[in-house]
């Protein structure tokens, strides 16, 4: 089997922002074959603003693989990251290009064998996968909205409990009180103002999922070191589940330092990328959950190797998901293959009907867990009517 060609697909979702000021367009990769079979990959990059950066990063990757064997994963991986210089730099938009190709890839082994990626990577370890309900100061639904006061906070995580979660994760200092997001300054030292408001949005949510439902503090690395520590000490009182991207996420000692500090598991990765950058984080021990992007930190090949090396450190796994559904798919194939598997992030994203109707299957949890799909592959493909009507290059 070679391949033939690669398309790069940026997906016209038909919104160009899923929430104020940030872009959304999930960046697909389809490798196609003399066989006949097409793989299908995403890079990490639906959202933010390197989007355009990343489809032209795949794009320049495929021009190197053509003619190779898709089988050979592992080849096609060392030769993009060892033959193209930059390969070896690293970086968001680098590792994001490896990252569809090798997605993509690992689709296609698994179309040619007739069985879903899980059984290649080892066979299921988790029948069912837990999720949680992410990322509740949007809300919770079928719209994405700012919310504001503690009684919007309640009603966010009395939504998701009413769908069967019994985990959920907010960020609650990305909003000010006009509903802006990402505009009050939260590095050196919060004001009292801010600190009040972050603790009385997480305690309405406290006070509506009751003492046993699971409450992840999500940071958006918007705090740094003195201002997480500051914050996260207040929340202690609340039993979170854990505190993700605190600070700086490339910086290993000052999260160890916020570890030491707050007693709160700490939890990062989606912007941590490769083996290499993973290292200094399990040697320091400074995280005990890692959240490593599929389509960011060097597809499903070196996705495996990560949460592998963190099983060695009793470091537990929940692999980031912000995406579109083929992002899903891939990383539900992983995730009922490792042993250190925690649970599963369901993107309030992940509910909005633009982003669903792009693929041809929606997966969803039942009563808060997941079912791995059993299709060929990750079993995730776009429609012809989104491929139809997106943005494209195609590489011979």
């Amino acid at each position: 089997m070679k391949i033939t060609s690669i398309e790069v697909v940026k997906v016209n979702t038909g919104v160009s922002k899923r929430v104020e000021g940030v872009p959304w367009n999930p960046i697909v990769v389809m490798v196609h074959t003399d066989e006949g079979i097409t793989g299908f990959g995403e890079i990490g990059l639906a959202y933010g603003n390197a989007g355009d950066a990343g489809f032209g990063m795949a794009a320049d990757f495929a021009k190197v693989i053509i003619g190779m064997d898709p089988m050979n994963n592992e080849e096609i991986w060392s030769k993009i990251f060892r033959s193209t210089f930059w390969g070896m730099g690293g970086g968001t938009v680098v590792f994001g290009g490896i990252s569809g190709i090798d997605i993509a890839l690992w689709d296609i082994r698994g179309k040619a064998l007739n069985v879903p990626v899980y059984q290649l990577l080892g066979g299921k370890t988790n029948t069912k996968l837990r999720a949680y309900a992410s990322q509740l100061q949007f809300g919770w639904g079928t719209e994405s909205k700012a919310m504001i006061t503690p009684d919007d906070y309640a009603w966010a995580t009395q939504k998701a409990l009413d769908d069967g979660y019994d985990c959920v994760k907010v960020d609650p200092i990305g909003f000010d009180l006009d509903g802006n997001w990402m505009k009050w300054k939260t590095t050196g030292l919060l004001e009292n103002k801010q600190i009040s408001t972050a603790v009385d949005r997480v305690r309405a949510m406290r006070e509506a999922g009751g003492k046993n439902m699971d409450l992840i503090i999500e940071l958006h690395s918007l705090t740094d070191t003195n201002s997480a520590i500051q914050l996260g000490r207040e929340l202690e009182q609340f039993n979170c589940f854990y505190y993700e991207e605190p600070t700086m996420p490339l910086n290993a000692d000052l999260m160890k330092e916020i570890a030491n500090n707050v007693k709160i598991p700490l939890a990062s990765g989606e912007r941590i990328y490769s083996r290499w950058g993973y290292r200094p984080f399990f040697e320091k021990r400074s995280l005990s959950i890692i959240q490593p992007d599929l389509g960011l930190v060097g597809g499903i090949t070196e996705g495996k190797k990560i949460c592998d090396m963190a099983n060695v450190y009793d470091i537990g796994v929940q692999v980031h998901i912000c995406g579109g559904p083929i992002a899903k798919a891939a990383a539900l194939q992983l995730e009922a293959v490792i042993p250190n598997f925690v649970i599963h992030e369901h993107h309030s994203g992940a509910l909005l009907p633009h982003n669903i109707n792009s693929c041809k299957y929606d997966y969803q949890p039942k009563d808060g867990y997941y079912e791995t799909p059993c299709l060929p592959g990750i079993g995730q493909e776009l429609t012809e009517e989104t491929i139809k009507a997106s943005e494209k290059m195609i590489i011979t």
